[in-house]
């Protein structure tokens, strides 16, 4: 996969710039048959290149930076930071930061991936050369849409990316619910159309072109976009995971992951280990753990404690050399407090916390987390089965205890996939639940927070956001910060883009006046009723 990354990364670059920039050779491309046109350009090289934008923008980690780290992680307490920018952690709004995954002309999620992997399924459509490649394709741009609209709520969906082919360049606002409905049609069809004996996707980063594990990642797809409807639909939610009993990842094999490479510099590496390895900022040293997350993980004995954090990880603010021996050990690890900062002041100031020893003990992710040829986890079995195990408690799809022992076992080994070094036997993984067992009556809650320890660990916080709105676990405290925007409640969804504004402004009007509870840090999406 690293090797195959490595070919089509380079590759889809050069074709994303071929996409998008201006020539003064216009005549030579319009009589040159060797110059690239969509009828001679390979398209397999556009799904690379959206999912290389799904991993994060090629800009310096634009989006990652903003939305998954400073807003999504903190938000939902995964991580924990004294840094002052980052205004997710005090329920501050920045509006240019909770904007960045919207993007703009250059970067962000529409230009980045919806852009290419709207003309791969167009310029593939009715083409029996490309007939997997094509379905693929639909996958891919469900994949893409689910966090959009989970972000944003009411979003440019039918004619997002249809600049080219229709000559919209102010998309309308699709609802919510249309555009769910939607994604669940478009998976579904997808999926059934995919055939093992015909192409094999050469663009895939994911899996190489297997078309069964395609099959298997569109029916995980299609549970997780069906269990978003709980609240709303559940009805909907239930005929859906019905659907897909039997047909969902089979093993952490199926892991949907991108390994990066460290040889295209910032468009190639991994875009969470830019930011926590200081990249653009101190964020090596005053980023943690938060408390939320190591107290979860040590009040359970959780194996996956001692692999996924340390302690003395860097000893000082200027300096961003990794200390040689940082302290794994489970009993010493500590969770940094959330809306803590370095003011002096003794209500919000971190060094005032009756946690507080020195800044070192917090427990940072550990290095094989954050390696810049490490993967962007994107979809996996353990969110699958953990799905399942809800939809069984809820429903009596199946049993809730077997689905939920093979998600979490699936949650603790899968670190391996990281590196080495983070490998649990599988006996540990066997003992946490021996120790933890499975308890109906407090099932919703026990899937859904180890549906948020994994997705922490995925490092995933956009998932872990998303699924704590929809299922309310784990029940989360919020901070006290002075002057936030949410009245201390914990935000809900992003604010739409002000650039849209005048970019966009009758399609922007109608969908900003319709946001439930305004467009605003905790105005709801329509699926967190």
């Amino acid at each position: 996969m690293k090797s195959t990354f490595a070919k089509y990364s380079a590759l889809s670059f050069v074709a994303l710039l071929l996409a998008t920039s201006c020539t003064d050779d216009f005549e030579d491309i319009n009589t040159n048959p060797s110059t690239y046109s969509q009828a001679n350009f390979n398209p397999n090289y556009l799904l690379t290149t959206s999912q290389l934008g799904y991993t994060g923008s090629t800009d310096f980690a634009y989006d990652t930076w903003r939305a998954n780290l400073i807003y999504s992680s903190t938000l939902v307490q995964g991580l924990s930071t004294v840094v002052g920018y980052w205004a997710g952690d005090k329920y501050l709004l920045n509006e240019d930061y909770t904007a960045a995954y919207w993007g703009g002309t250059t970067v962000g999620a529409y230009v980045e991936q919806v852009k290419p992997i709207t003309d791969l399924v167009e310029s593939t459509r009715g083409k029996d050369k490309y007939k997997n490649l094509h379905q693929v394709g639909r996958i891919m741009r469900a994949l893409i849409m689910e966090r959009i609209t989970d972000l944003y709520g009411d979003v440019p969906y039918t004619e997002a990316g249809m600049g080219y082919y229709k000559g919209i360049i102010t998309p309308k606002y699709d609802k919510q619910q249309d555009i769910y409905n939607d994604l669940l049609k478009e998976v579904e069809e997808a999926t059934l159309a995919l055939d093992p004996g015909a192409d094999v996707p050469s663009g895939d980063v994911f899996y190489k072109g297997n078309i069964a594990q395609w099959q298997r990642l569109g029916n995980t797809l299609l549970l997780r976009m069906a269990m978003r409807l709980t609240k709303v639909d559940p009805e909907k939610a239930k005929a859906y995971a019905s659907k897909v009993q039997n047909k969902t990842m089979q093993s952490n094999d199926d892991n949907a992951y991108v390994v990066h490479d460290v040889g295209g510099a910032r468009v190639t590496q991994n875009r969470n280990s830019q930011v926590l390895l200081g990249d653009g900022g101190q964020e090596f040293y005053y980023v943690k753990w938060s408390k939320t997350f190591i107290d979860q993980l040590q009040s359970t004995n959780d194996p996956r404690l001692s692999k996924v954090a340390v302690t003395q990880l860097y000893l000082a603010d200027d300096n961003k050399t990794p200390n040689s021996a940082p302290v794994s050990t489970a009993s010493v690890q500590k969770g940094m407090p959330n809306g803590k900062d370095l003011s002096g002041r003794p209500a919000y100031d971190v060094s005032a916390d009756p946690t507080f020893t020195k800044f070192t003990d917090y427990s940072s992710p550990s290095l094989g987390m954050i390696k810049r040829d490490g993967p962007t986890f994107v979809l996996t079995y353990a969110e699958s089965e953990l799905l399942l195990a809800e939809a069984a408690q809820r429903w009596g799809l199946g049993s809730a205890a077997e689905h939920y022992n093979a998600g979490v076992t699936a949650a603790i080994t899968y670190l391996s996939q990281y590196d080495a070094s983070l490998t649990v036997a599988p006996a540990d993984a066997a003992a946490f639940l021996a120790a933890n067992p499975y308890e109906a009556g407090k099932g919703l809650e026990m899937i859904n927070t180890q549906y948020w320890v994994h997705t922490n660990t995925m490092l995933d916080f956009y998932e872990s956001w998303a699924n704590w709105r929809r299922s309310g676990y784990p029940e989360l405290t919020p901070v006290v910060y002075p002057n936030n925007a949410t009245n201390g409640q914990i935000p809900r969804r992003f604010p739409y883009p002000t650039t849209e504004i005048s970019s966009n402004p009758d399609n922007y009007k109608a969908a900003s006046s319709a946001v439930t509870g305004g467009d605003n840090l905790i105005g709801r999406v329509w699926w967190d009723k």
